[in-house]
């Protein structure tokens, strides 16, 4: 089973630095990385600024569109009015159908704000004391979205970038 976790950092380099750790604890065999993306949003700016790691990601990576539909959702829709808002619920609907759902989303909004950042990352077989461990030092704030081996197919085939 695949696991969405959202990092969140109190200071909008926290997460740059988190992707070093994550890639420490991929080389040891503690975490599979399927796919990760930061979002760095400075203070006083309008919009945060988000990065997928393809460094990072695995061979089935979910890819571009998957991570811009979600921070599309997450950062940007409320800012563009209702009535484009009102044309993504169908895709938000998609998304909850697949484990990302309108609480989830509201949460991550809700909790990445300007001065902040977040490491979003689809992973499995963690070994979740060393994880904790590695990250215990970040005092990272986890929000986290567990989805089934099947939600994960349906996000890969809704999601997956074509060739």
């Amino acid at each position: 089973m695949a696991t969405l976790t959202v990092w969140k950092f109190d200071t909008a380099t926290g997460a740059e630095a988190a992707t070093k750790t994550l890639h420490d604890l991929a080389s040891q065999h503690l975490i599979t990385i399927h796919d990760a993306a930061t979002v760095s949003w400075e203070a006083g700016k309008k919009k945060p600024k988000t990065r997928q790691l393809n460094n990072l990601a695995g061979a089935g990576a979910l890819g571009g569109a998957f991570w811009g539909m979600l921070f599309g959702l997450i950062f940007f829709v409320p800012l563009l009015g209702a009535a484009i808002g009102a044309a993504t619920g169908a895709l938000a609907g998609s998304l909850g159908d697949v484990g990302i759902d309108d609480s989830f989303i509201n949460r991550v909004r809700d909790e990445i704000t300007p001065g902040t950042s977040a490491l979003f990352v689809m992973t499995s077989d963690a070994v979740m004391d060393k994880v904790h461990d590695a990250f215990a030092d970040a005092r990272p704030e986890l929000i986290f979205t567990n989805l089934s081996d099947a939600q994960e197919s349906a996000i890969r085939e809704v999601f997956s970038e074509q060739d």
